[in-house]
C-alpha cells in the first residue's frame, strides 16, 4: 500500500495549502517581474483556501443535517462544519475580482512604461 494512503486525505491537503501558501509568498517577495508577483498571490490565495476547507473537513464524516441517521450526541464528532467552506467559496470569488484587478493594472503599467519590471516603474520624487 502506498505511503499516502495512511494518511489522511485532510492532512494531505493541509500539508498541500501550506506548501502552496510558502511558495506563493517566496514568489510574491523574491521576484520583481509584475506577473510573477500576480502569480505568487493566486498561489497563496488558493493555498489559504485548501488550509481552510481542511480545517473543515472531518474524516468520514457526514452531511450537517441532524436527523434519526446522525443522533444529537455523536453529531459533533460525524458532521462535516459547513462553513469553513461556504467562507472558501466566497473568498474564490474575491480572489478572483483582486487578481484581475491586479492584472488590469499590470496591463495599464504596461502600456505607460513598456515594462513590468517593479525597479523600473519607480522614480523618486525630490
Amino acid at each position: 500500500m502506498s505511503l499516502l494512503a495512511d494518511f489522511p486525505i485532510s492532512l494531505i491537503v493541509l500539508c498541500s495549502g501550506l506548501v502552496l501558501v510558502l511558495v506563493g509568498l517566496w514568489g510574491m517577495l523574491t521576484q520583481r517581474n509584475m506577473i510573477r508577483m500576480i502569480i505568487g498571490f493566486s498561489l497563496t490565495d488558493t493555498g489559504i483556501h485548501m488550509v481552510m476547507v481542511s480545517i473543515g473537513y472531518v474524516t468520514g464524516g457526514t452531511a450537517p443535517i441532524i436527523n434519526d441517521a446522525v443522533p444529537m450526541a455523536d453529531a459533533v464528532n460525524r458532521v462535516v462544519d459547513p462553513v469553513p467552506s461556504a467562507l472558501v467559496l466566497t473568498a474564490i470569488v474575491i480572489g478572483l475580482g483582486v487578481t484581475a484587478v491586479m492584472l488590469s493594472f499590470a496591463v495599464r503599467i504596461y502600456k505607460a512604461r513598456g515594462t513590468l519590471m517593479i525597479d523600473e516603474c519607480t522614480e523618486s520624487k525630490g
